[in-house]
């Protein structure tokens, strides 16, 4: 538990009539908590377009400084991505930090990455953010959290602490290097893929807006379905709690084994770095033969979240997976769970008859190429009905004068192996 105190904040926003306005805001503070801060204070101010010097007007701008004086607040959180001259006037103008949201999320992502590629991920964001904002006090703060360590000190975030910029062939020169680490990484990432490719498990990515309640999800079934030596996911009720893609193999009663992965949660206005730098993380749902959208049910703004999820799906060229909708936390409405219909699905993480819903949906989607067979293996192939009481659903076995019969639910490939043993002209389909 962080035993830091919450810094205290001014945010502020600009309304130009966007239906979505409220929901940004709300967002915005919500980021603010998830990075350790408290809302004192929201300002803000109906313009149809920012004010290209200072993104409020001046008699707000005047306003402000006000406010930060009154308060002894030093910093000011912003609704959107600034450019880097309105930083620099905003901070002259109230003589406060400001935070775009952009360095917000980044500052989150900064603070959360456990991984050497979750480090990496972030840094190459933020030297990139960095790069056209070399004469603002914000970059000097994510030079001193970018540094020089690749990947390490991220955790500073000192008010009025800086160090000598980087310049620009500096920055350029650590994006780079960067990238070539990252490449490696991914190369090794490309592998890992491809060896669960080569054992033909299907592959599930949980996919959905941030706070949605997929590491819950996916504890859940990783406590009914996974393997003794696998281990939960961290979860806590904030945005961004988990940044690393976790990937766990579940075991159903029947036999049918598949991968299922925890993917980095989505927010409306990700930054497009971000998302880039992400992309290698992100490659899990890319692959995945089916995606688990997970929306937060009890969220009035769930059409939004569900919305900027498929946008960023888009932006990542995620885009012919199948996908199913679970909506989760229902035990937190009115709402009658489970319940299905066609591929939308309303429950709990917290229920078993909910879990088992989403595992049927699951296997009908990602086991349709099972086929059902009659076998009979000689009994100096005791290898063959030891292979198929292990990795396949046996649905009965009959100990005959020639040999073993049994019926077998099992992958195509696997019936194709065994074909020989095939007692009728051809399986039966499910």
């Amino acid at each position: 538990m962080d035993e830091t105190p919450a810094t205290p904040v001014i945010t502020i926003g600009l309304n130009s009539g966007q239906a979505t306005f409220d929901y940004a805001m709300a967002e915005l503070d919500a980021l603010v908590e998830a990075n350790n801060m408290t809302v004192v204070e929201q300002v803000q101010q109906a313009l149809s377009k920012p004010n290209p010097g200072t993104y409020f007007g001046t008699g707000k701008v005047e306003e402000l400084a006000t406010i930060v004086a009154d308060d002894g607040v030093d910093t000011i959180v912003v609704n959107d991505e600034l450019t880097p001259s309105q930083i620099r006037n905003l901070e002259a103008g109230t003589k406060a930090r400001i935070i775009d949201r952009t360095g917000l999320i980044l500052e989150i992502f900064a603070n959360r990455a456990q991984s050497r590629e979750a480090k990496l991920q972030v840094q190459l964001a933020m030297l990139q953010y960095q790069l056209p904002r070399l004469h603002t006090s914000a970059s000097q703060r994510l030079d001193q959290q970018t540094g020089s360590g690749g990947g390490g000190g991220f955790t500073n975030r000192g008010a009025g602490e800086s160090q000598t910029e980087m310049s620009r062939r500096t920055i350029q020169r650590s994006i780079n290097h960067v990238n070539h680490e990252l490449k490696e990484i991914n190369q090794a990432a490309e592998t890992q893929r491809a060896q669960r490719e080569r054992n033909q498990l299907p592959s599930v990515a949980l996919v959905g807006y941030t706070n949605a309640g997929k590491s819950t999800l996916m504890n859940a079934l990783v406590q009914r379905f996974g393997k003794n030596e696998d281990k939960q996911v961290f979860v806590k009720n904030m945005l961004f709690a988990t940044l690393d893609t976790s990937v766990r193999q579940l075991i159903f009663p029947d036999q049918k084994k598949l991968l299922l992965s925890d993917t980095v949660g989505f927010v409306s206005q990700l930054p497009t770095n971000l998302v880039k730098a992400f992309r290698s993380t992100l490659a899990e749902a890319a692959n995945a033969d089916l995606l688990v959208q997970v929306v937060d049910y009890a969220d009035v703004n769930r059409e939004a979240m569900m919305a900027t999820t498929e946008k960023t799906l888009q932006e990542i060229g995620v885009t012919d997976v199948p996908m199913i909708t679970v909506f989760n936390k229902a035990d937190l409405t009115s709402a009658t769970y489970p319940s299905r219909a066609g591929d939308q699905l309303i429950l709990s993480a917290k229920d078993d008859a909910s879990i088992d819903m989403l595992v049927q949906t699951m296997k009908e989607k990602v086991f349709h190429n099972y086929v059902t067979a009659n076998f009979l293996i000689p009994f100096d192939a005791g290898d063959v009905v030891a292979y198929l009481n292990d990795h396949a659903n046996v649905l009965s076995t009959d100990y005959q004068a020639t040999g073993t019969a049994m019926r077998v639910e099992l992958p195509q490939a696997d019936f194709n192996r065994f074909k020989q043993y095939v007692v009728t002209d051809a399986p039966s389909e499910d």
